[in-house]
């Protein structure tokens, strides 16, 4: 093969002088660059493609807990962590040299003293026992096939057998000679070479094969590392065949006494070792390969996936994200608080356990900044199949912040926050009185009810709900009429709006159309029969909490590129979409459910009184039963923590959950929030203004 491959360059540079004039600037020193071939190199370096000249970091992102320490999982294509020649021990260094190209510094990119000498070693042995190729050549073609800016016939041809191919590399490998030290070079070799078993590049081999750093490696460890360039999937000795791998370390070792970096005593001992393999663990790669004690953050880590793609700043187009996360060697501390975690996990396996086929998906919200404490599930996320066909207790569907076509659950009451807000907001005062019926006739249509083909809903108790209510006791006791009646008055598409100021996301097809073209018509819109997720349903409330700062949801607290520059994706993205003094009135009634009273008196029942005693500090949140009972709903919040959840059956909407979970899913969401706050000073709400509140000044 090799004699093949000279036979086709001889013919090639018959038909070029000026390739002809490149070899003969590869075999004079390096220190010659005078006149044409100088100027020649130089100009073909220019040319070169963008990653031969400066090369992508192409290393492992990892992802963080909020600590900055536990390791949730990692994202990369290639098992990759760069390091500086410095920290690469230089026995490994000379070993590299003396296996692939023992005239490296001799030489100005290609060797044909080399080529002659594999030529002749190789027929002798049988087996390829020398490449042909300088290091520089061979970092060109590794740079050259996984190149993502190039094309896949580009790519391909980087190392597709012909002649062509060959002079390309030529070319470019005395550019590239002229340019960069052979420090340079030979440091973006051992960070690009492939040494098997997954591990690119020398720290990722050295960590693979002996669980150390390459500034650790020995001369044994190096040699064998060093040996398994040429066929490093075949002859490395975790997958390959170790019978091979040591005959190669026996060749580097040889190569090293030739060069006389080591003595012939000192290669006869290293070659009597034993391999000594101590195979590291590799990284976890993406969220399905988060450990198993920790299974339940793979829905947190998909939500930050999810996230990440989303940002347009981290890449023109969502192809371009995901590959600059699995190569941009990212240090990324997440938001996700394993203590909040591990208890709002515990407290969703409270109410069903795995293996239900209902669940209780959770969202923990940081007012003011929108981070992510906790998305918990009694699910696994896994990719393991389920008995029976099921969809569970294995699953990777992201069921509690929603995406991929999964557009969450009906929230119940607790969308009457956004008619409440949207009343204040025009003008309305929390006094606002009105002598709730039940069923309550409306304009809004409704072709088939019993009520002239008007929508006429009731109240859910209307012993209890019924008769003159202010938004106070409107809300603690959750009054439908009063919420539809209020709507009407103000608009329902002044409702819609004030959903999607505070984060709503109407992501089921009729919904997204009934909110862009008929919100004005959408009657029982406040009574939660639009579709959303824990995670949006606890950062409206949060928004509340945050006196009127609305926050996008964010999984990360910092985004640290290789060389510490940080980038600013991870800072919160905040803006006021209402004002401080509705926002406090809102909240004032929203202590009404819970079973604590507002600044002004005026709570007088609540859907879940006993959530105040189990809190023991100011709380505020709303309970949501949806249409049927299909779905049961708690939100709460405090200034510093907003909680979530809904009890459902993620695969049959006409499962009935029922009322008698209501409870269950408030404490849940209660005793989450308890553990979240544990440490934390109490903090109290802000009264509002007797204007909004009473209508006076």
């Amino acid at each position: 093969m090799i004699g093949y491959w000279i036979f086709k360059i001889a013919t090639a540079f018959a038909q070029a002088m000026l390739v002809g004039l490149i070899l003969a600037c590869a075999v004079l020193p390096a220190a010659w660059g005078a006149g044409v071939v100088a100027k020649t190199a130089i100009d073909s370096y220019e040319k070169m493609p963008q990653d031969l000249r400066t090369p992508p970091p192409a290393q492992t992102s990892y992802l963080l807990a909020n600590d900055g320490k536990t390791v949730i999982t990692a994202f990369y294509e290639e098992y990759r962590t760069d390091v500086k020649l410095r920290d690469v021990s230089p026995i490994m260094q000379k070993a590299i040299v003396a296996s692939e190209d023992s005239r490296f510094y001799d030489h100005g990119g290609v060797d044909l003293k080399g080529i002659l000498r594999a030529l002749v070693a190789n027929r002798g042995s049988g087996r390829v026992q020398q490449g042909a190729s300088t290091l520089t050549m061979q970092y060109v073609r590794n740079v050259l096939k996984t190149d993502v800016s190039l094309t896949d016939e580009q790519r391909r041809l980087a190392t597709v057998e012909s002649a062509e191919r060959k002079l390309q590399e030529i070319r470019y490998a005395i550019a590239i000679e002229r340019k960069l030290s052979k420090q340079e070079i030979l440091n973006r070799y051992l960070n690009i070479a492939y040494f098997g078993a997954g591990a690119y590049g020398i720290e990722a081999a050295s960590q693979t094969y002996f669980s150390k750093p390459a500034k650790k490696l020995t001369l044994n460890e190096a040699a064998l590392i060093a040996g398994l360039v040429q066929s490093p999937e075949a002859d490395n000795p975790i997958d390959g065949k170790p019978g091979i791998a040591l005959e190669r370390r026996s060749y580097v070792l040889d190569a090293l006494a030739k060069m006389k970096v080591i003595t012939a005593a000192q290669a006869a001992r290293a070659k009597s070792q034993p391999l000594n393999l101590s195979r590291g663990q590799r990284p976890p790669n993406k969220c399905v390969a988060v450990t198993a004690e920790h299974n339940d953050w793979g829905f947190f880590c998909d939500y930050f996936h999810q996230w990440w793609n989303s940002q347009q700043s981290l890449g023109a187009s969502t192809a371009l994200r995901e590959r600059n996360l699995k190569r941009g060697g990212y240090r990324i501390v997440t938001s996700l608080d394993p203590s909040v975690q591990a208890s709002a996990l515990r407290e969703s396996l409270a109410v069903y356990p795995y293996g239900n086929a209902r669940a209780l998906p959770l969202a923990v919200v940081q007012p003011g900044t929108g981070r992510v404490l906790a998305l918990a599930i009694n699910r696994y996320y896994s990719l393991a199949p389920n008995p029976d066909n099921a969809n569970y207790p294995n699953t990777v569907n992201q069921l509690v912040a929603g995406g991929d076509n999964l557009a969450g659950y009906q929230a119940g009451s607790t969308f009457k926050m956004f008619t409440m807000l949207a009343a204040l907001e025009s003008g309305r005062s929390m006094s606002t009185l009105f002598n709730a019926p039940s069923p309550l006739v409306t304009h809004y249509l409704s072709p088939g009810s019993a009520c002239g083909g008007l929508y006429c809903p009731p109240n859910a108790n209307p012993s209890w709900m019924n008769g003159p209510r202010l938004m106070w006791d409107g809300f603690g006791r959750s009054v439908n009429t009063y919420f539809v009646w209020l709507e009407e008055q103000i608009g329902a598409d002044k409702a819609v709006a004030m959903a999607k100021k505070l984060g709503i996301q109407f992501r089921s097809e009729l919904d997204a159309e009934l909110a862009l073209e008929h919100a004005d018509g959408w009657g029982p819109f406040t009574l939660g029969v639009s579709q959303t997720t824990p995670l949006d349903l606890a950062n409206a409330y949060a928004t509340v909490a945050a006196e009127g700062v609305y926050c996008s949801p964010l999984p990360v607290l910092s985004i640290t590129a290789p060389g510490g520059r940080t980038l600013p994706q991870a800072s919160p993205s905040c803006q006021r979409v209402v004002s401080e003094d509705i926002a406090r009135a809102a909240t004032d009634a929203a202590r009404c459910p819970l079973g604590q009273q507002s600044f002004y008196g005026k709570c007088n029942g609540g859907t879940a009184e006993n959530i105040s005693a189990v809190l023991g500090r100011p709380v505020a949140g709303k309970t949501g039963t949806s249409d049927g009972a299909s779905t049961e709903s708690f939100v709460a919040f405090t200034p510093q923590i907003a909680a979530a959840a809904t009890a459902v059956n993620p695969d049959n909407p006409t499962d009935l959950v029922g009322e008698g979970v209501s409870p269950a899913v408030n404490l849940a969401v209660a005793k989450t929030m308890v553990d979240a706050l544990r440490g934390q000073p109490v903090r109290d709400f802000q009264a509002p203004s007797a204007a909004i509140a009473l209508g006076s000044a």
